[in-house]
């Protein structure tokens, strides 16, 4: 037997590690991928499975619960549990395994349309009760699937095949919501950048709590070319926790917050060094985090903040809630707290 290894975040603590180191091969399932060739999903795929090892987790220990659509073919994918649910459910499914299994590392694969249309409702209270897992949503602004309607992240006037006129929709922020439904770990990557998908990847399973990833992944075949303008050099902003947030060519570019609270971009050279807005992932307000959500490419054309927005500790549900049930010490007297729920007298009678 191997010693037991702890894993904060990931619910694993106590579990032992493999007898030989894994890799990413251990985690790579037989089954053909059926993706459309040069879709964003091939990355991230590549990425978790690459992921794993480096966590420490074994394959009996992961669970991969996903909703509907193309990247919720991701368990099929991945040599480990996992379970392609109900639409727009994954997150309610998910919750059930975590809560009743704490031995096992659990990854909820959504996209913009399963997560934030049919299942809006499940991924907020997910958020809200800090369930124990990783949600990582893919957002391709479009419905892959169902051959390219709006969703519920696509841009005012996209046109497609359900909005031919252009869509009078608003979008939804996943970021910004996640933090509005109190998410204690909450962060964007970007499915063309390897390095910092990984590093998102490992900080997100690392969190003990919920972990929101949005992941803007492109759809090569119905929005191509969604994110371009993003992915150039010059179009992100990276946020590091402790450093001042600049982006652009040779960082010539920041965001400074005003006199009334707002954030605004402006070129480093006229608002000053010592002006600059230092990055704050770890602060228990998450105004300043939710400002930072409000710079994206929606409001401000061709930038968009990318990293770590909010990590703090918070109680987690799954522990609450096992903890209330290890207060009855013994079988009999939870029987009888059950028996005197069901037998009580707030019953109908027919």
């Amino acid at each position: 037997m191997t010693a037991p290894v702890s894993i904060a975040g990931t619910g694993l603590a106590g579990v032992p590690v493999a007898l030989t180191p894994l890799t990413r091969k251990d985690f790579t399932a037989p089954n053909d991928v059926r993706w459309c060739p040069g879709c964003g999903d091939y990355p991230v795929l590549a990425a978790f499975q690459s992921v794993m090892p480096d966590l420490g987790i074994r394959n009996e220990n992961l669970v991969v619960v996903s909703g509907i659509g193309c990247s919720s073919r991701f368990p099929y994918y991945v040599e480990s549990y996992g379970f392609h649910s109900i639409h727009g459910r994954a997150p309610a499914i998910a919750a059930g395994v975590a809560m009743s299994r704490p031995d096992v590392s659990v990854f909820v694969i959504t996209g913009d349309g399963d997560a934030l249309s049919i299942g809006g409702n499940h991924l907020i209270h997910a958020i809200r009760r800090n369930i124990n897992m990783t949600i990582l949503l893919f957002n391709n602004r479009i419905y892959g699937l169902t051959k390219g309607q709006y969703s519920p992240t696509s841009e005012t006037g996209k046109v497609t095949k359900s909005s031919p006129q252009g869509s009078v929709d608003n979008p939804f922020n996943p970021v910004s919501l996640a933090l509005g439904a109190g998410g204690t770990f909450v962060a964007r990557t970007v499915d063309a950048n390897r390095a910092h998908l990984t590093e998102t990847l490992k900080a997100a399973a690392a969190h003990r709590g919920t972990s929101l990833v949005e992941i803007y992944q492109n759809c090569v075949i119905f929005n191509d070319g969604a994110y371009d303008p993003l992915k150039a050099a010059d179009g992100m902003i990276k946020l590091v926790h402790g450093e001042p947030v600049t982006f652009g060519a040779d960082n010539s570019m920041g965001v400074v917050r005003g006199a009334d609270g707002t954030l605004t971009v402006a070129p480093v050279a006229e608002i000053g060094q010592e002006n600059l807005l230092v990055h704050n992932a770890h602060a228990e307000d998450p105004q300043l985090a939710f400002a930072l959500s409000q710079l994206t490419d929606q409001n401000h054309l061709t930038t968009a903040p990318i990293g770590i927005f909010r990590d703090v500790e918070r109680p987690v549900y799954d522990d609450l809630a096992r903890a209330q049930i290890a207060t009855f010490d013994d079988d009999a007297a939870r029987d009888q707290a059950v028996s005197a729920l069901l037998k009580g007298h707030d019953t109908w009678e027919l």
